[in-house]
């Protein structure tokens, strides 16, 4: 069974209702019935019920099992307008700012998860990634002690040597430029617990540079030093090392050369990139080279679960990712 398959099957486990606010693109119409038809999530579908109907006759999709909901047809829509006034009127909202807002299917999508009326959202495929993380934050806020929103692939490479059985978690790829030591030790805590939510395996967290141990001075490698050490100070429970390089966080001979004795080195899983210029590069080199599969971005630190779509995700694309945000939802304390 592949990777995606798997967490398929985790969704199945206690289904979740995930929202799409981008139902006028026939993507996310295409991906949610699919959803619903393999059986792994509720869905709803925000806007036009015409425009969605019309898609769904254009392809032959069945949407009667998803809910279509209307922003300007909905009885919610006042009670979610005055919800969002109450939430951002220290920010300087008025109510007529927050009842325009409301009409968005993004925002009242993520009024939707705000009121607990719906477990996740999905979005991106016609929205850049401010355009969702804004009202996600304004909305649904960070998670509980967590400080900082973060984003992670997971890859699944062919051979099984590396990682757990050929799969990694590779953070942050896709939204914290350069994150300072402290927002690196949030992204390798909360990267770890993704890794053990989705995979199922324990952790291993090397906090990568192009220095092992010392072997190199600068800025940047004192950097991620200081994060290893805070995430060894703050969360003793997890098994991380830095700074690594690649070849000796994921390759034994190598780490026993320049890592004796680390318990990371080597069977490392969860690769922490310096910064976003590394992380992106790093994942669409394995991604390309190695033929990798590559899961996400799946944003991590987000009270509620909000995930991003690229604009050039497929139907297929669409589906994974509302998996992955059913089984986040199952996460949720």
């Amino acid at each position: 069974m592949s990777f995606i398959n798997d967490i398929k099957m985790k969704a199945k486990e206690d289904i979740k209702t995930i929202v799409l606010p981008e139902a006028d693109d026939e993507r996310v119409v295409i991906g949610g019935v699919k959803a619903i038809g393999e059986g792994y999530a509720k869905i709803v579908f925000v806007g036009k019920e015409e425009k969605i109907k019309n898609i769904a006759k254009e392809h032959d999709l069945d949407v009667s099992r998803a809910i279509i909901i209307d922003p300007e047809n909905s009885g919610k829509t006042e009670q979610y307008a005055q919800s969002l006034y109450e939430l951002r009127k220290e920010k300087g909202m008025t109510e007529e700012q927050a009842h325009e807002l409301v009409l968005d299917p993004v925002y009242y999508g993520m009024m939707m998860v705000k009121a607990g009326e719906a477990d996740g959202l999905v979005s991106g495929a016609s929205h850049s990634t401010a355009d969702t993380l804004r009202p996600a934050l304004q909305i649904l806020k960070t998670a509980p002690d967590t400080k900082l929103v973060s984003a992670f692939f997971i890859m699944v490479v062919p051979d099984k040597a590396y990682g757990t059985e050929g799969v990694l978690l590779f953070g942050d790829c896709a939204l914290n430029e350069d994150p300072n030591a402290l927002s690196l030790s949030e992204i390798a805590k909360c990267s770890s617990e993704s890794f053990r939510a989705f995979v199922g395996a324990e952790p291993k967290v090397a906090m990568l540079s192009y220095s092992t141990y010392g072997s190199a001075k600068s800025a940047s490698v004192e950097k991620v030093r200081e994060a290893t050490q805070i995430v060894k100070e703050k969360y003793p429970e997890i098994k991380i090392d830095g700074e690594l390089q690649l070849d000796a966080a994921i390759i034994e001979s190598v780490a026993n050369k320049k890592a004796p004795g680390s318990e990371i080195a080597g069977k490392a899983n969860v690769l922490i990139f310096p910064d976003l210029n590394a992380g992106n590069i790093g994942y669409k080199l394995v991604q390309r080279f190695a033929h990798a599969e590559a899961y996400g971005p799946i944003c991590q630190g987000i009270a509620k679960p909000v995930n991003d779509l690229s604009r050039g995700c497929s139907a297929e694309d669409v589906a994974g990712v509302i998996a992955f945000t059913a089984v986040q939802a199952q996460m949720q304390k």
